[in-house]
């Protein structure tokens, strides 16, 4: 039963943002050159914001639940949930136009730990209360606004966006809305895109919250966005990038140096800053030869630091090589990506990207272990009629080796598991889909977060267990 009535929200106007799909969208017309429109034209030329998805989510996972006593393997998650979106953005008005989208997720099923604390910090490790013997689904219920912006094109070839947004930039590994959860990931601050350059589209940004996928809000610090695009074809692109966070807090502090006060004497890593800056250069594209043959590739290089204060461990290296042919219907690759480790202390992370779509959709390394991961994965779509069938398949190595349980003080590990993933989408109509999806997590070595000698629960503590995730999903899109 849905708990709550989105016609009783209170909207009031805060800080918004700019591109939902920013290079996505059509090239900014000249203000000069747009329709002008009366008030209520505005209104009713407008496009809408609305779409409602249901889904259910299936987790099984190997070992114990935490802070259980008996200890008891996990029961099997099974998550309900309905995430409704309702929103309108109005067309341009004096060159202004205006978005307000509002976000319902309610859960119909509630056998699963959403991960949001009744007390205490929001982070990776957080457990609802009522609901530890179930493994995690990071869908809480929530009510709130998704969207809130004002759009200004009285620029040329330019469009200013303030208040609360969507961002999706390149393939969403550095910045994204995490769509794919109930809750999104959305940005408050303002933005800018200009097209003046030819085949260049140059987005600019300054935020200073952000909203999590479980709910909470994140104000310790601003994002500065810097990314410069240059077309080199119609499906061929040359990236640079800067992305530089003074955020001392996203919730992720044991999860990126470790647990206790490890590599840290005398201070907690919960409590390190976690301010860092980025910068990278992403070569991509595919390339036809003709109608039915093509080729894609994929060429990438960033390099992670500290910044604003941020811990001094943070100092990483992150690559992604790979490439591929299309024939007709049906697109096969084989790709390696490395979020680079600083001798075990810490590793290549992307606190701001949408991490489902990366390392395999099982989500075991949202956040990098500090040892860092290898990814070589090969992947297979083919598109028939109305279906689109994906699958792949990833082999998970350390950067650094890492502890193992029962290992004493040895570093003799560094082969974290195996995944696969299939999944197939059926494209009803152009508002309706539906899709299902499953994911198989197998562990190799026992990865410890600790040498034994320091970790009583070394049997447990920091390993990355088995796991099976299936995901059926309907959606109606206005």
């Amino acid at each position: 039963m849905i708990k709550r009535n989105l016609a009783s929200l209170n909207i009031c106007l805060a800080l918004a943002t700019f591109a939902g799909h920013a290079f996505a969208e059509a090239a900014i017309a000249p203000a000069a050159e747009e329709k002008e429109y009366t008030f209520m034209d505005s209104i009713k030329e407008g496009k809408n914001l609305t779409s409602f998805r249901l889904r259910y989510e299936n987790v099984s996972q190997d070992g114990n639940a935490p802070l259980i006593t008996p200890s008891q393997p996990f029961k099997d998650a099974n998550a309900f949930t309905l995430r409704s979106l309702i929103g309108w953005q109005t067309a341009p008005y004096h060159n202004f136009s205006f978005g307000a989208q509002l976000i319902d997720v309610s859960k119909l099923g509630d056998k699963f730990n959403d991960s949001t604390p009744l007390t205490g910090p929001f982070n990776p490790a957080a457990n609802q209360p009522n609901k530890l013997a179930y493994a995690k689904v990071v869908d809480p219920d929530y009510t709130g606004v998704n969207q809130l912006y004002v759009d200004w094109t009285d620029i040329k070839n330019t469009k200013f966006r303030l208040g609360r947004q969507q961002i999706n930039l390149d393939n969403v590994r550095f910045i994204g809305d995490i769509g794919f959860r109930q809750v999104m990931q959305v940005f408050d601050g303002v933005s800018v895109l200009n097209k003046s350059i030819p085949d260049t589209e140059v987005y600019l940004a300054h935020f200073e919250g952000l909203r999590q996928i479980n709910t909470k809000m994140r104000s310790s610090g601003a994002l500065e966005v810097a990314n410069i695009r240059y077309r080199i074809s119609g499906t061929e692109f040359l990236v640079g990038y800067g992305y530089l966070s003074s955020f001392k807090d996203l919730g992720f502090g044991n999860a990126w140096f470790g647990a206790a006060s490890l590599n840290n004497p005398g201070k907690l890593n919960i409590n390190a800053d976690q301010g860092n800056k980025t910068f990278g250069l992403r070569l991509d594209g595919i390339h036809a030869f003709n109608p039915n043959f093509r080729a894609l590739y994929t060429a990438e290089y960033a390099k992670q630091t500290d910044y604003s204060g941020g811990d001094s461990r943070i100092d990483a290296d992150y690559y992604k090589l790979g490439g591929g042919l299309g024939f007709d219907n049906l697109n096969i690759r084989i790709d390696q990506e490395l979020l680079g480790s600083n001798d075990g202390k810490y590793a290549f992370q992307t606190p701001f990207g949408t991490n489902h779509l990366f390392q395999g959709w099982v989500d075991k390394f949202l956040a990098t272990p500090k040892e860092g991961i290898r990814d070589t994965f090969v992947t297979a779509t083919y598109r028939y009629d109305d279906f689109t069938f994906f699958a792949d398949y990833h082999v998970f190595k350390a950067d650094d080796n890492f502890y193992t349980v029962g290992s004493g003080t040895a570093k003799n590990g560094n082969q974290y598991g195996k995944e696969w993933n299939v999944a197939a989408t059926y494209n009803y109509s152009k508002y309706i889909m539906a899709k299902i999806e499953y994911g198989k997590y197998s562990e190799d070595d026992h990865y410890a977060a600790l040498p034994n000698t320091l970790n009583t629960t070394a049997g447990n503590g920091g390993r990355i267990r088995n796991t099976d995730k299936l995901w059926l999903t309907a959606m109606y899109t206005f």
